[in-house]
């Protein structure tokens, strides 16, 4: 039998179980509600029970509820007793405990700002190690929110209140052309020259095809898209391929076989910066590699 529910689950569910509100209970826990009630269902789906009655006016614990409230509540002080003792335990390695930092990226920030700012951390002599979540604009919000990374690197502003939004740089959204077309080489293009051109475009919902959809409606323009992509590497890989021409980041760009020309457009842009948790506790290290972000070259 396979255990398909985590502590943060049960913590959710005793935060709701005392508050008697998803939303209290996500102030509580510092985590959006969505991320409670996303928990909540989980749990509710591992164990097959319901666990809450939802009314417009109140949350009201059911049967399998109050049955689980105690179990959740010794599962919980056998973590804690487990974790401090094994903190006890690997007291003469203090230097190795919190040492772990992840980080939520976007994948085309990763050369113009996460990198020089990972060898500036370790030039000031930090030794944490880092783990990099490669992941979309929303599933980086999404990780900061609920806690999987400490800190994100995005081009959207906050979607949640318990997260907060720091612009680093301001970046343009460039064309990518096959290294032979005709357009290529030229200073800038015009939207109207894009009609001719099978679109490569980033997929619906992304923050990028966001910025791209608002800067063709403040320019009263209308495209058919070719191709629609989820990752920016696969639209230059098309585009290398003589597919279709593709709008990109301008952080993405650097490969030699892709020419990359400017829209006449200076509105279309996105900013890149830190995604935080609004109350969460950062510790020094956390803090050290935040810096190093801030200080990269822009």
């Amino acid at each position: 039998m396979s255990i398909n529910y985590d502590f943060g689950d049960l913590e959710a569910f005793l935060a709701v179980k005392e508050t008697g509100s998803f939303h209290k209970a996500a102030a509580k826990l510092n985590l959006s509600q969505s991320a409670i009630t996303r928990r909540i269902r989980k749990l509710e789906e591992a164990l097959d029970s319901q666990l809450f009655l939802r009314t417009t006016r109140a949350v009201k614990p059911t049967l399998a509820a109050k049955r689980l409230q105690s179990r959740a509540e010794v599962m919980l002080q056998d973590a804690r007793e487990t974790s401090q003792a094994m903190r006890d335990e690997s007291v003469a390695f203090a230097h190795q405990r919190n040492a772990l930092i992840t980080i939520a990226v976007l994948p085309t920030s990763i050369g113009t700002l996460v990198l020089p700012a990972l060898r500036r951390f370790r030039e000031e002599g930090h030794s944490a190690r880092v783990r990099i979540l490669d992941l979309a604009t929303n599933e980086v919000a999404e990780a900061v929110a609920e806690g999987e990374a400490d800190f994100g690197v995005s081009s959207i502003p906050a979607l949640e209140a318990t997260t907060r939004f720091e612009p680093l740089l301001e970046e343009r959204i460039v064309l990518a052309l096959p290294i032979n077309h005709p357009m290529a080489g030229q200073r800038a293009v015009e939207w109207a020259n894009l009609k001719s051109l099978p679109l490569i475009l980033p997929s619906r919902g992304t923050g990028n095809r966001l910025l791209i959809d608002e800067a063709m409606a403040r320019a009263r323009q209308q495209f058919f898209w070719t191709y629609e992509v989820g990752r920016t590497s696969t639209a230059l890989e098309m585009v290398k391929d003589g597919l279709g021409a593709a709008l990109v980041p301008e952080s993405a760009t650097g490969g030699n076989d892709v020419s990359y020309v400017p829209l006449n457009d200076t509105r279309l842009m996105r900013s890149i910066g830190l995604l935080r948790r609004a109350t969460h506790a950062e510790t020094s290290t956390v803090k050290a590699l935040i810096n190093a972000l801030r200080k990269t070259p822009k």
